[in-house]
């Protein structure tokens, strides 16, 4: 049986590797237009997007199970 936090970690794995993709879009979106290659660079930008919407929804996933599961104690006093 595998650790549910094996899994998180592969997640937030899974949405860094994408960040870095949407990086390197950016990147190349800004060479082309400094080569004022528009569609190239248009085509970059949405494919930037695009891979941060993707860790952005892996990382959304893991809050709402985080937010699930962590304890609320309704105590004033409490430092938790």
């Amino acid at each position: 049986m595998s650790d549910p936090r094996d899994d998180v970690a592969a997640q937030f794995k899974a949405a860094a590797e994408k960040l870095e993709r949407a990086a390197a879009h950016c990147r190349i979106a800004a060479k082309h237009y400094l080569d004022r290659d528009v569609p190239r660079g248009c085509a970059h930008a949405f494919a930037a997007l695009g891979d941060i919407a993707s860790a952005s929804d892996a990382i959304d996933a893991n809050a709402r199970l985080h937010a699930g599961k962590a304890r609320i104690d309704l105590d004033p006093g409490s430092s938790t």
